[in-house]
C-alpha cells in the first residue's frame, strides 16, 4: 500500500538526484533490442512488452529499469543476483509499476491535464544535480550527470513529465482522508489488547525421513529449488599499493632556489603587526557618533552597546589583511592607524557602521632568508615529491591504457603483488565471514564492474599519499551450485523438506479434531508420533512488540477471532504452530489520549493508500493494457544471460 506509493516514484535518477515523484527508474534508451521476432499477438511491433492505451513499454526500457532496479536493491543486499531478484519476482514487479505509471499518464492526458517543456524545464533547473557551484542551473552539469546515468535528455525529461503528472492527478487523492473514529476507537483498543489461548508446536524434525532420497527424489527438489543455491559471483584481485616513496631520491633543493621563493614569498617573511579590537556595528552614521559620544563621556563601550539592545564583539591578534577581508578596506586602515587604546569610527564597512577601540598591538619580527631557510627547503621538497608522484600516476594510467601489465608496473616500482582469494560484492572472502583486505575496502565495488582481463586500474587509499594498483584476472559469475558440489547440503534440506510436509498435515489433522470438539492436549496427543505437549499463551500485543518478539506464529495469534484455532508456518524454526485463542481482553480507551489521536491519525494514512490503490487499478482498467509475453521472456532471457 504505502510501500508500493514510495517505491512507485522512485527511480534511479529520483535517487541520484532526489528529486521527488519520478517513476520506478529513468529509462535509457541505450539498451539493445531484445526480441525481434516480431510475434507479439494483439501488441504491433516485437520490441513492446506492453501497450496501455497510446503508450508503449519497449524491452530496452523494461530491461534498463530492471537493471537498475537490481542496483537499487543492491544498496542493501551487494551479493543479490539477477537470477535471484528474478526469483523473488522483481522483473513483474518492475513491469507492473511501469504499467501503473504509463496508466496514470494516460489518464491525466485523457482528462485535460498538460505538462508544459517550460514546467519540465523549471523541474530541471531545481534538481540539485544539475546545478553548479554558485547553485544555479549549469548545463555542463547537467550534460555531465546525464552521461554518469547513462541516459538521455529525452528519456529525463519524458521521465520528469510523467512524475509531474502524477504530481498533479494521485497526491490529492489520499491527502486529508480519514475514517470514522469508531474505527480508531476499536484499532487503538488492539494495539494494547491481550490474548489467552494455547500454542501447540509440530517441529518438522519429529516427521522428517532418516534415510536418503533415491536419486529421483533429490534431483526433483534440487531442481524446484535452484534458487536456493545460487553462489554469488566472485571475484580474484591482484593488488600492490605505494606511497610517495615510490618516487625514489630527487635532487636537492638549492639555496639559489631558495632565495626565489623567498623572494616571491617576500611578504609572508616580512615584518608585520596584529591588532586586537573591540568591535560593534550600527546601522546608521548617526547611532555610531552617538556610541562614540557616550563613550568619550564616561560609558564604556560594551555597557553602551547593552543600552541599544546591541553586543560588542571580541577580536583577539588580527592582521590588517584579515579585517579587511571581514568588514571593508576602510575599516581596516582606520583600525591599524590608530594607537592602541583609542576609539576608532565611525567607518562604514560591509556591515554597517563600525566603532573599534584598539585593546592591543603587537609587533611581529620578520624572517630573513637565513632564518627562513630550513622552513622554505621543506617546503620545497615537498612540494617536489608530489609533483614527481602526481607525473608517476598519470603515467601509470596512461601505461594501463596502452597495454602495460600490473606486473611490469610492480616491476618497475619495486612492489610486491598480492592475491587475494575469491571475493564477494559485500567485500567478504567467499566462503567465511573474513573482510577482504582494507587497503581495498575503496575498490571493491568498482572492481565488481570491471571486465576480466581488463587493463589495470590505479586508485588512491589515503588521497594524495597512498595509492593502489591492482587488476581482475578471474571472474567467478554467480551461478547455482552444481548438485554433486552440495550434496549433503540439499539432502538435508529434503529431509526438513519433507519433516515440513509431514507436519503441515499433522497440524491440519490437529486443527480438525479441535474444531470438531477435542481439546488442544487432546489433539496432540492423538497423532502417532511423540510431540510437545500445548503450552499456555499470555500475549499483550505492546509488550511483544516491544520486546521483538514479533513472529508469523505471533502475528496470526493477534489476528484471530476469540474462540477459533488457527495453524501457521514457522519456516526459521522448521515447525508448525496450531494457535486456540480463548478470549480477549481489552483496555478502555481515552479518547483525548495521545494513543487514540495516533491510531486515527495512522488509519488515515492507510485509507489514503488504499485509495491510491483503487484509482491505480481504476486508471489501468480505463485502457487496455496488452502484454507480450514473448518479449517479457526475451528480456527475462536475456537478463539471466541464457540467451541462445
Amino acid at each position: 500500500m504505502i510501500t508500493f506509493f514510495r517505491s512507485f516514484f522512485q527511480s534511479k535518477l529520483g535517487i541520484a538526484v532526489t528529486l521527488a515523484f519520478l517513476g520506478l527508474i529513468a529509462v535509457a534508451f541505450a539498451s539493445s533490442d531484445v526480441a525481434n521476432s516480431g510475434m507479439f499477438g494483439g501488441v504491433t511491433g516485437g520490441d513492446r512488452v506492453a501497450v496501455i492505451g497510446e503508450r508503449r513499454i519497449s524491452t530496452a526500457e523494461l530491461t534498463t529499469n530492471a537493471n537498475n532496479a537490481l542496483q537499487q536493491a543492491r544498496a542493501e543486499n551487494p551479493t543479490l543476483t539477477m537470477e535471484e531478484f528474478m526469483a523473488q519476482g522483481g522483473l513483474d514487479d518492475v513491469l507492473q509499476q511501469m504499467v501503473s505509471r504509463s496508466a496514470i499518464a494516460e489518464y491525466s492526458n485523457a482528462m485535460g491535464l498538460r505538462v508544459s517543456d517550460r514546467l519540465v524545464d523549471s523541474e530541471i533547473m531545481n534538481i540539485p544535480a544539475f546545478q553548479g557551484i554558485d547553485g544555479t542551473f549549469s548545463a555542463d552539469s547537467f550534460r555531465a550527470a546525464l552521461r554518469r546515468l547513462s541516459l538521455t535528455e529525452s528519456a529525463v525529461r519524458d521521465d520528469l513529465a510523467m512524475g509531474l503528472y502524477a504530481r498533479q492527478l494521485v497526491l490529492p487523492i489520499g491527502y486529508g482522508a480519514q475514517l470514522p473514529d469508531s474505527f480508531a476507537r476499536r484499532y487503538a483498543q488492539l494495539r494494547n489488547d491481550t490474548r489467552i489461548g494455547n500454542a501447540a508446536s509440530i517441529p518438522a524434525a519429529a516427521f522428517a525421513p532418516e534415510g536418503a532420497p533415491s536419486a529421483e527424489e533429490l534431483q526433483g527438489y534440487y531442481d524446484a529449488n535452484r534458487a536456493d543455491y545460487i553462489r554469488p559471483e566472485r571475484r580474484v584481485l591482484r593488488y600492490a599499493t605505494f606511497d610517495i616513496g615510490a618516487v625514489g631520491e630527487l635532487p636537492p633543493v638549492t639555496q639559489e632556489q631558495i632565495a626565489r621563493r623567498y623572494q616571491r614569498d617576500a611578504e609572508t617573511y616580512a615584518a608585520s603587526q596584529q591588532r586586537s579590537f573591540t568591535q560593534l556595528v550600527l546601522p546608521t552614521e548617526a547611532a555610531a557618533q552617538a556610541v562614540i559620544d557616550e563613550v568619550e563621556g564616561g560609558v564604556s563601550l560594551a555597557a553602551s552597546a547593552q543600552s541599544k539592545g546591541l553586543s560588542t564583539v571580541s577580536l583577539s591578534e588580527v592582521e590588517r589583511e584579515t579585517l579587511q577581508s571581514q568588514t571593508s578596506a576602510q575599516v581596516a586602515a582606520a583600525a591599524f592607524a590608530a594607537d592602541e587604546g583609542t576609539l576608532v569610527g565611525p567607518v562604514r564597512g560591509d556591515l554597517g557602521w563600525y566603532v573599534l577601540r584598539v585593546d592591543g598591538v603587537t609587533q611581529v619580527s620578520g624572517q630573513s632568508v637565513e632564518q627562513a631557510s630550513e622552513a622554505i627547503r621543506e617546503q620545497l621538497q615537498e612540494e617536489r615529491r608530489r609533483l614527481a608522484l602526481n607525473e608517476l600516476t598519470t603515467r601509470l594510467e596512461d601505461e594501463f591504457r596502452d597495454g602495460r601489465s600490473l606486473s611490469e608496473a610492480a616491476d618497475e616500482l619495486g612492489l610486491e603483488i598480492q592475491t587475494t582469494p575469491p571475493l564477494t560484492a559485500d567485500g567478504r572472502i567467499y566462503g567465511t565471514q573474513q573482510s577482504a583486505p582494507e587497503e581495498l575496502a575503496r575498490v571493491i565495488s568498482f572492481a565488481f564492474e570491471k571486465p576480466e582481463g581488463s587493463d589495470p586500474e590505479l586508485a588512491e587509499i589515503v588521497p594524495g599519499e597512498q595509492f593502489l594498483l591492482f587488476d581482475v584476472p578471474q571472474v567467478t559469475p554467480s551461478a547455482t551450485a552444481p548438485l554433486a558440489e552440495i550434496r549433503d547440503e540439499v539432502t538435508q534440506a529434503w529431509r526438513r523438506a519433507e519433516g515440513m510436509a509431514a507436519a503441515s498435515a499433522a497440524s491440519a489433522r490437529i486443527q480438525q479434531r479441535v474444531q470438531d470438539g477435542a481439546t488442544l492436549a487432546q489433539a496432540v496427543a492423538s497423532e502417532d508420533v511423540d510431540l510437545p505437549a500445548p503450552q499456555p499463551l499470555r500475549l499483550n500485543r505492546q509488550q511483544v512488540a516491544q520486546q521483538g518478539q514479533v513472529s508469523r506464529a505471533s502475528l496470526l495469534f493477534f489476528s484471530m477471532a476469540e474462540g477459533t484455532t488457527k495453524r501457521v508456518r514457522q519456516d526459521e524454526a522448521n515447525t508448525w504452530f496450531v494457535l486456540k485463542l480463548d478470549e480477549i481482553q481489552t483496555p478502555e480507551i481515552d479518547e483525548d489520549g495521545q494513543l487514540f489521536a495516533s491510531v486515527r491519525q495512522q488509519l488515515g494514512q492507510v485509507a489514503g493508500s488504499e485509495y491510491l490503490d483503487q484509482f491505480l487499478g481504476a486508471a489501468e482498467g480505463t485502457f487496455d493494457v496488452e502484454m507480450n509475453d514473448v518479449a517479457i521472456d526475451a528480456v527475462r532471457s536475456q537478463l539471466t544471460g541464457s540467451v541462445n
